[in-house]
C-alpha cells in the first residue's frame, strides 16, 4: 500500500509527524511525503526533523510567497506531476491550508482515494480562506477522520451521510504529538519568572486592524501589570508594533520552536492567543485559555468553559483574566487522548 501525505506548512509536519511514525511500524504501508513550500520556514533544516523525528519530504515543491489562485493553481499542477509518478493507493491531507485543497483536487481529479486529517472543523466565517479550504476538501474526501465529537455533528448537519464517504471520529493527531514532546521540551531563554501568561497575537484579523490590535496591546499591557505576559513575537506583528510606534510593555522574546513552545505551554499560567492549535495545546497540558477572536473551530473548549471567547476587547480580555472563573477539571476526554494515529493507520490496514 502507497499513501502520498500532502504538507505544505511546519504545524501540518508536527500532526503528519505522529502519523508517520506510527506508518513506519508497518512495512506493508510505504508513505511518500511531498512538501509544497508553502509556508517557507528557514527554521524546517535538517535539525528540525531530526529533533522532532518527523520523516523528511520526499518532495519539495518551492512554491510559496503568491497568492491564492496562483499558489493553489501551481501547487495542483505540481502535486498533480508527483500523482501520476508515484501512483498511490491513498493521498492524505491536513488541515485546512491551500496546500490542503492543492493536495486534495489533484488527487480526486486523478480518482485516487484521498484522506482527510481534522475533518469537520468550523469556524462559521467564510471570510477566512481556511474555511473555505476546509470545507471544500471535505466535500472531496473518501474518508473524512474527524478530531471531536462536535465535527462529527457539523458534518452530519451538511449531509454528509448522504455523500459517497465515510466519516469516522478517531480523536485529534495534535493530542497524540503533544504527549509525544512533552518530555522532550525545552526551555526557551533563561530568564523566565515562574509565573508567567504565554500570548500570542499573529491573525491578519487582529494584526492588520490597528483598532483591534491598539485594544489586544493595551490589555496584555494592563495584565502585565498583575502577572508577566510573556510573548513570542511574529516577525509581521513585531513590525506593524514598530510602524505605529505601539507602547508595549510586556516582555517580547523572538519565535520560539515547537519544543520551546511546548516548555512554556507546560510552565505557563495562561494562555491569550488567536492561535487555532494554542487553544486546543491549552486544554492538552491543563491551562485556561482565553481566545483573541470572535469566532473559533474549537467550540467544545468553550463550552466546557476551558476557552473564552474575548475578541480584541481590551476591558473584556481584562476583566475576564481578573474574574473568569474557568473549569479546572481536564478529566474530559475531547480529543481521543492520544490514540487518533493509531485509529488512522488501523483503518488503512483493514481498507
Amino acid at each position: 500500500m502507497k499513501i502520498v501525505t500532502i504538507l505544505g506548512a511546519r504545524p501540518q509536519f508536527i500532526k503528519a509527524g505522529t502519523v508517520s511514525r506510527e506508518i513506519a511500524k508497518y512495512p506493508e504501508i510505504t508513505e511518500v511525503i511531498v512538501h509544497t513550500g508553502q509556508h517557507y520556514d528557514a527554521n524546517m533544516s535538517d535539525i528540525f526533523f531530526e529533533q522532532m523525528q518527523i520523516a523528511k519530504p520526499d518532495y519539495f515543491l518551492g512554491i510559496n510567497g503568491k497568492g491564492h489562485g496562483a499558489m493553489t493553481g501551481q501547487m495542483l499542477e505540481k502535486i498533480e506531476e508527483v500523482l501520476i509518478k508515484e501512483k498511490p493507493d491513498w493521498v492524505m491531507v491536513y488541515g485546512d491550508t491551500n496546500s490542503t485543497l492543492a493536495g486534495a483536487l489533484a488527487a480526486v481529479k486523478l480518482h485516487i482515494k484521498l484522506v482527510h486529517v481534522e475533518a469537520g472543523l468550523r469556524s462559521f466565517n467564510m471570510q477566512m480562506p481556511e474555511e473555505i479550504n476546509r470545507i471544500l476538501t471535505d466535500r472531496v474526501s473518501s474518508v473524512l477522520f474527524a478530531p471531536s465529537k462536535t465535527a462529527i455533528e457539523n458534518l452530519e448537519k451538511e449531509g454528509f451521510s448522504h455523500f459517497n464517504c465515510e466519516v469516522l471520529h478517531v480523536g485529534d493527531v495534535m493530542q497524540d504529538g503533544a504527549i509525544f514532546y512533552k518530555n522532550l521540551a525545552q526551555k526557551p531563554i533563561a530568564n523566565i519568572t515562574d509565573t508567567f501568561v504565554l500570548a500570542t497575537v499573529h491573525r491578519a484579523e487582529n494584526t492588520d486592524d490597528l483598532n483591534r490590535l491598539k485594544g489586544i496591546i493595551t490589555a496584555l499591557n494592563e495584565i502585565h501589570q498583575k502577572t508577566e505576559v510573556l510573548v513570542p513575537i511574529h516577525p509581521r506583528t513585531k513590525a506593524l508594533i514598530d510602524t505605529y510606534k505601539l507602547h508595549c510593555e510586556f516582555t517580547m522574546i523572538e519565535p520560539v520552536g515547537y519544543l520551546e513552545m511546548v516548555w512554556l505551554l507546560k510552565n505557563c499560567h495562561m494562555v491569550i492567543s488567536d492561535s487555532g492549535g494554542l487553544q486546543k495545546e491549552a486544554f492538552f497540558f491543563e491551562k485556561p485559555c482565553m481566545t483573541l477572536r470572535d469566532d473559533t473551530e474549537w467550540w467544545e473548549l468553550i463550552e466546557g468553559n476551558y476557552n473564552k471567547l474575548v475578541g480584541a476587547d481590551s476591558a473584556l480580555i481584562v476583566d475576564t483574566f481578573v474574574n473568569h472563573q474557568f473549569n479546572d477539571d481536564y478529566s474530559l476526554d475531547l480529543f481521543g487522548g492520544g490514540m487518533a494515529s493509531q485509529k488512522i493507520i488501523e483503518y488503512f490496514l483493514t481498507h
